[in-house]
């Protein structure tokens, strides 16, 4: 075991599969020469060379579409976003080609794109978006969001392994500030949900950066015992973990940072409604960003942005409900 940041544990991820299997390849934008924009694949240009850690132009559609060629060649390519708001330029190579070529063609597509993703870091509307919820409405694609350092790692390993495009969700704001023990070696952790904190009066449902602002919200809360569910994973979804979590605590909140409107929490809501209706004891609460893009002025950012003091708010007024 390792003490790494989330930012460590991504980068010791991708450097062991590097080592371990030739058919893995990076490419993206500044990830060779000057290490990535957060610095994530520093040093992997030197060990690995430009065959295998490829600098390419701005240019997302070209970059997902040559991963695609790859693939379905044998290959297991890694591509990066920049930042995660920019995956709208490869939308169509992603949503229309990647996650429709098993249906149509009986091949599978083994990319993996990382999508540095979140705000929390005064980045603006074009660098702080959540786009998971783009990705989740399109069948083909897997959709992953690890919230500690050893599930980014483990998570990361699986995407890989994986024959399907797997949208891996890395949150910006948790690189740097979240640590913890992390298994060295490649190792797989499965597309399920854990429960963060176990608990019986009311379960906050989270994945990212949220699972961290859940915990911390309540943690102590007025003696009240609150489990925090963190989903991991979003397609596949893991919704016996879910309803397992609603019928033992009968209140549910349900905390994401994207907006709201057909977000991640939307789809867990209608799942909780059409089949775990009968063990509610209070209405389903969502606390979520507004439909809003993201300001660039820091105070700002945090009015819309969910913080702890909301989530505290929304799970006392429906513990006492």
């Amino acid at each position: 075991m390792a003490t790494l940041t989330y930012l460590q544990a991504i980068s010791s991820a991708l450097r062991d599969e590097l080592r371990s299997d030739e058919r893995v390849l990076m490419m993206g934008e500044d990830i060779g020469v000057f290490g990535g924009a957060f610095k994530v694949t520093d040093g992997f240009f030197e060990e690995f060379g430009p065959d295998r850690v490829m600098d390419t132009p701005l240019a997302e559609s070209a970059i997902i579409g040559t991963a695609i060629g790859a693939a379905v060649v044998g290959m297991r390519p890694v591509c990066e976003m920049q930042f995660s708001d920019f995956i709208s330029c490869g939308f169509d190579q992603l949503v229309n080609v990647a996650g429709k070529m098993h249906y149509r063609q009986g091949l599978a597509v083994p990319i993996t794109v990382r999508l540095p993703s979140g705000g929390g870091f005064s980045g603006g509307p074009f660098h702080s978006q959540n786009p998971e919820g783009w990705f989740m409405h399109s069948p083909g694609i897997k959709v992953v969001a690890p919230s500690t350092p050893e599930d980014a790692k483990g998570l990361l390993h699986a995407a890989i392994h994986d024959p399907n495009p797997v949208c891996f969700m890395e949150h910006k704001h948790l690189y740097r500030r979240v640590k913890g023990e992390v298994p060295e070696g490649v190792f797989e952790t499965p597309f399920t949900a854990r429960v963060a904190r176990a608990g019986s009066d009311l379960v906050v449902i989270a994945y990212g950066a949220m699972v961290h602002v859940a915990l911390e919200a309540t943690d102590a809360l007025d003696g009240a015992s609150v489990e925090v569910l963190d989903l991991r994973s979003l397609v596949p979804l893991d919704e016996e973990a879910i309803l397992d979590s609603v019928a033992r605590c009968s209140k549910v909140v349900i905390l994401d940072e994207a907006n709201s409107t057909c977000a991640a929490g939307a789809q867990v809501a209608a799942l909780i409604a059409e089949r775990g209706f009968e063990h509610l004891d209070g209405p389903v609460v969502r606390v979520a960003t507004p439909d809003v893009p993201i300001p660039f002025s820091p105070p700002l950012e945090q009015a819309v942005l969910p913080s702890v003091d909301r989530v505290r708010e929304a799970c006392r007024e429906l513990l006492a409900y």
